[in-house]
């Protein structure tokens, strides 16, 4: 059972986050190259359950495991958001995060999860679709100051085949892929 205190800590986490990601130095690519994004994302293909194959290490999800993403639309081209871990391992307790994104171009997204601080424009954390297969299976997400990069899929595994080419969508938009985490799956 998630506990209120849980889902608080958790989303305050996220909101410390996104309202410090201007002022942290550094990150995981070299923002010299340009970043390409998903030009033609279907957004209603998008929406749905997706599992978190792979991930730069971040502070909102130190200790997480079994993580998923799920998408679902919400009036004024809004986007429902509902992360979820198992924080300590996979046995662990479930930690979940509601938020919303909103679309502010090709590919390209915000979003925030503390509802009361959404007036404020630096609170919304740039979420970049770099990449999604054909068959919207795969997707590789980064960001322009490259702090943070996943890769997801449909389903808790992947094959070596659509890892090696995530990996290279990462690695063409200026990530150092040598960070990159392998997420624990159920």
């Amino acid at each position: 059972m998630i506990t209120s205190a849980v889902r608080t800590t958790f989303a305050v986490s996220l909101a410390v986050l996104t309202v410090s990601t201007s002022a942290q130095a550094g990150g995981y690519r070299d923002t010299d190259v340009p970043l390409t994004v998903e030009e033609d994302l279907d957004l209603s293909r998008y929406l749905g359950k997706w599992y978190e194959v792979a991930r730069f290490p971040n502070n909102f999800e130190m200790g997480c495991e079994g993580v998923t993403a799920e998408y679902s639309a919400l009036p004024e081209d809004r986007i429902k958001v509902v992360n979820s871990c198992h924080k300590g391992g996979l046995n662990g307790p479930i930690d979940t995060a509601e938020g919303v994104a909103r679309v502010t171009g090709p590919g390209m997204l915000e979003v925030n999860f503390v509802p009361w601080l959404r007036i404020l424009p630096f609170t919304w954390g740039d979420y970049w679709v770099l990449n999604v297969d054909v068959e919207y299976e795969v997707a590789v997400i980064g960001t322009p100051k490259g702090k943070h990069g996943w890769i997801l899929a449909r389903t808790p595994e992947i094959s070596a085949e659509q890892l090696t080419e995530a990996k290279s969508v990462l690695r063409d938009n200026g990530y150092d892929i040598g960070a990159l985490e392998m997420v624990p799956q159920n």
